[in-house]
């Protein structure tokens, strides 16, 4: 029995022997594009118990104050330790929840020990309940040591988008 081609996001088409598959505790699969000799860890949520390096959120409303300002911590970003030098990272989402007329700010972030950040990922998108998408993979950036991935996902320029539940996970890849 053939399977059908699975598509990734850049990717395009990829042959079904190609992928890599993950099995997440939560029962859902994960497939990313293989490169021939990589090998993939998912990265730790920090502040987690560690019991999954899945992380499951839904957007909450920012705190504005009475002058329109945001004030207060939200729960938008979730970051990932990096433990060790990686060659590239992947990061994950899967919605699982939608509101068809919202749409939902996505941003990536690689942090590095010099205190410095790397723009990867700013997309706005309106998911189907039950999709992912892979973003990347992104390759480590020369002379600097990256000490966190950030994911971050907000609700300031849409407020359909409060309650929006999704899973997110980062994994760091040695070639």
């Amino acid at each position: 029995m053939r399977s059908a081609p699975l598509r990734s996001a850049g990717h395009g088409l990829l042959p079904a022997l190609a992928v890599s598959a993950t099995l997440s505790l939560a029962g859902l699969l994960t497939v990313a594009p293989a490169r021939a000799g990589e090998v993939c860890t998912f990265l730790t949520p920090i502040g987690d118990s560690g019991s999954s390096p899945i992380v499951s959120k839904s957007v909450g409303a920012p705190k504005v104050t009475p002058f329109g300002m945001a004030l207060g911590r939200t729960n938008w970003n979730t970051d990932f330790a990096v433990s060790q030098p990686y060659s590239n990272y992947k990061f994950f989402f899967t919605a699982n929840s939608s509101d068809p007329k919202a749409k939902y700010p996505i941003q990536a972030y690689m942090k590095f020990t010099d205190g410095t950040s790397l723009q990867v990922v700013n997309e706005s998108m309106n998911p189907p309940s039950g999709t992912g998408r892979m973003f990347g993979p992104f390759s480590a950036v020369p002379g600097k040591q990256a000490s966190q991935m950030n994911f971050k996902v907000g609700t300031s320029a849409d407020p359909g988008a409060v309650g929006f539940s999704y899973r997110i996970s980062v994994q760091g890849c040695m070639d």
